[in-house]
């Protein structure tokens, strides 16, 4: 007898059953993917039950609705169920077609079509409307997604989506209407939807693609840049974006209701007693009486509040900022209310993510430790501590609270490749094809000390060196490092080859503060010297020996070693040589750079850098011509060959000065994230002199900036802006292994 159960809008057909039977055995035909025993335990049908129609129709119900199957039949001989099936085919290859790499990684993402799944088409219609989603929300509309499938084999398929991307709608205009005393500009730089600029498709310009994702979110940043100025009664629609398919162009509408300027009336600070001197705190304040209300300074001044008492210990500290509005005389009555909570202490400190760097090494850094009382700023200055030493790419510590009065610190690191063996060949203008290679290592073995062996040829340098340094020795304050070199460098005028070594000795002051002293024995050798050069300067020894004493005290609190995003890195030094040797002579040093990230504030990773260097020397004995300042090169005055910016005698062969000044302004922004590759903008300017700083030069340029595999490279495209007949510009240039 043969039982026939066709699927019919969910129902089934039982023929052929006249005959109470009872069920002998069930078995299962073609299953691959799925057990029997699986299968068994989905259908109540089991030996010894009466074989009953319903229980038949409602297996095979159950067996469909796993979405395994494509056909299933029934036949019964004697009592014996036998199910045959036919099974779904597997996904064995899933792509999409017609879109980059970058765009396959987020489609992976989010799409429920996956290799090794039975092959649904209801998921396959399901994945096509997500895909254009996914476009509308980056801009683009009208995409065209059509599936091609393959069979491979009798089980198993290819699914390919072809996706032709649609087109992008270009915001030609954005009207806010109602809005008399802010204007567009004012809002463009927070929201996201813009309309396009003249070249629009240049860096730096507005594309006017429309971003959906986004849209809606506009709305709140408009009415959050009027309560920056104080409109607290501001009114703002959500947008209407009228759009024009036959060109895709569009037209950004928003409504506006500005209401009147709110200034601040006072400023209340509501803790119990004893906490904090609530007068001192408020006159911190960015926010003060008679100030416009600012909401960008009250969050600043929420988080100030917040830090403070952190600092003291309570960790769950909350902070409400209360805004009454006088609407009257259009004033607000702030009032911070301060729910402090327990004092919390540190139950625990976890190192994670270190595969190769020991974990003292990394405590050494850490500013908090098992039951220390918990504050705030240690606990991010630690962080950027740990983010200058170089090893690490990033650095994260979370806080676990473990109750009411104790939290664990989880320091999560992920470490940088910080040995390497290789080299490289660039090529700069002033010295031609460059050739280097090198070993080191910033972390030996997870110690912390570093160690290297380096050797450069150029058109006019020819270099080798070895160097160790161990920060913390035994995990203390001290430092000790060292390094034996071997320099030939043809300047312009003449040529110096210098050999020697040097040892240091430092100490950490403070988190901040370093100090530090180094001996230096090195021999110079001058050839090759012009005519003009041995004329000036009496009494030229063409070989001689320094032994020079530099004590030096830092102070650096950024918070990365190659990529700082805030603070300042400064440092003064002062070279005694002349304890024995022929050199005598006093060489000062001051360096100051500072760091300013504008993520937070614009939402957008642009860095903006200032730094300067200011040199003089003390002619007390013999003075040679290598020891004295020059400027030009990526070191100092980009744009122009380096060491060719100096006082010059009559002859213009370069003497070299004796008091210099140079400083730059930057500007550095993303490029592709994904390969850590930044571009940049600057501007140079320096002054050299032999008394007085007489000479002077700028110039302005780009650079790329490249965190690789290999340390971090920089390329600069420069041109000099204010310069001397005769100076020698130098259009690009590339280093190795130099902090940005």
């Amino acid at each position: 007898m043969k039982i026939f159960l066709l699927p019919l809008t969910c129902a089934f057909a039982l023929t052929d059953l006249s005959v109470a039977k009872t069920i002998e055995a069930v078995k299962f035909d073609g299953l691959i993917y799925l057990s029997p025993e699986t299968a068994a335990d989905m259908i109540d049908l089991r030996p010894g039950q009466e074989m009953n129609i319903d229980k038949v129709d409602e297996a095979v119900r159950i067996l469909f609705r796993q979405q395994y199957f494509e056909d299933i039949w029934i036949d019964e001989d004697n009592g014996t169920l036998t199910i045959h099936v036919k099974e779904k085919p597997i996904i064995a290859k899933v792509d999409f077609l017609g879109i980059g790499d970058n765009d396959k990684d987020s489609i992976n993402s989010f799409t429920n079509v996956k290799k090794g799944e039975i092959y649904d088409q209801s998921k396959i219609e399901f994945a096509k409307e997500q895909l254009k989603k996914f476009y509308e929300l980056k801009g683009f509309f009208d995409t065209v997604i059509d599936v091609e499938i393959k069979s491979l084999n009798e089980r198993s398929l290819e699914v390919n989506f072809l996706i032709n991307r649609g087109e992008n709608i270009i915001i030609k205009d954005v009207e806010i209407y109602g809005s008399k005393e802010l204007k567009y500009r004012d809002f463009e730089p927070y929201i996201s939807n813009k309309e396009r600029e003249f070249m629009g498709w240049m860096w730096g310009r507005n594309d006017g693609k429309v971003n959906l994702f986004e849209l809606m979110s506009d709305s709140a940043k408009i009415r959050d840049t009027y309560y920056k100025y104080g409109y607290l009664d501001a009114n703002v629609s959500s947008p209407y974006l009228r759009v024009f398919f036959d060109n895709y162009n569009a037209k950004l509408e928003y409504k506006v209701d500005e209401g009147q300027r709110y200034k601040v009336n006072s400023t209340k600070i509501e803790i119990p007693k004893g906490f904090i001197d609530t007068d001192k705190v408020q006159k911190s304040f960015a926010l003060q009486e008679k100030d416009t209300f600012n909401v960008v300074k009250l969050r600043q001044d929420v988080k100030s509040l917040e830090d403070t008492i952190a600092d003291m210990g309570y960790a769950y500290v909350k902070v409400y900022p209360d805004i009454k509005k006088n609407e009257q005389n259009y004033t607000v009555d702030l009032v911070y209310s301060v729910v402090p909570g327990n004092k919390v202490y540190i139950r625990d400190v976890r190192i994670m993510g270190n595969s190769m760097t020991i974990d003292r090494v990394i405590r050494r850094d850490i500013f908090l430790a098992p039951r220390d009382l918990y504050n705030r700023t240690d606990l991010a200055e630690s962080r950027n501590a740990l983010r200058r030493t170089s090893y690490f790419e990033d650095v994260t510590i979370k806080e676990e609270k473990v109750s009411i009065d104790e939290i664990d610190l989880v320091v999560e690191v992920k470490e940088r490749q910080t040995g390497a063996i290789g080299g490289g060949i660039g090529y700069g203008s002033s010295d031609g094809f460059l050739i280097n290679a090198y070993v080191s290592e910033t972390n030996v073995l997870g110690s912390g000390v570093s160690a290297s062996v380096n050797v450069e040829r150029s058109k006019k340098e020819l270099s080798g060196s070895i160097s160790a340094t161990n920060p913390r020795i035994f995990d203390s304050a001290y430092s000790l490092g060292g390094s034996v070199y071997r320099r030939d460098y043809d300047y312009y005028d003449y040529d110096d080859l210098s050999t020697g070594f040097y040892i240091s000795l430092g100490r950490k002051l403070s988190r901040y503060v370093s100090v530090n002293t180094r001996y230096t024995y090195e021999q110079s050798e001058l050839s090759d010297l012009t005519e003009s050069l041995k004329y000036d300067k009496s009494g030229l020894l063409e070989r001689s020996i320094k032994s020079s004493v530099t004590p030096s005290i830092s102070f650096n609190d950024t918070d990365d070693y190659y990529l700082p995003r805030r603070g300042i890195a400064a440092s003064t030094s002062l070279e005694f040589a002349g304890v024995g040797g022929d050199q005598e002579f006093f060489k000062s040093i001051t360096k100051f750079a500072t760091f300013y990230g504008l993520e937070d504030s614009i939402g957008y990773d642009l860095i903006l850098r200032y730094k300067a260097q200011f040199s003089w020397i003390e002619e007390n004995g013999y003075l040679p011509y290598n020891e004295k300042l020059y400027l030009g090169g990526i070191g100092s005055l980009r744009g122009f060959e380096s060491n060719s910016v100096s006082p010059k005698n009559s002859n213009n062969s370069l003497t070299g000065g004796k008091i210099s000044f140079s400083n730059s302004v930057e500007a550095s922004f993303p490029l592709v994230d994904r390969i850590k590759m930044r571009g940049s903008v600057f501007f140079d300017y320096g002054m050299i002199g032999e008394d007085s700083l007489d000479e002077k030069r700028a110039s302005a340029g780009i650079g790329i900036e490249w965190i690789s595999p290999m340390g971090p490279i920089q390329f600069v495209f420069a041109k000099p802006i204010i310069r001397k007949d005769g100076d020698r510009a130098s259009s690009f240039e590339f280093t190795m292994g130099r902090q940005f």
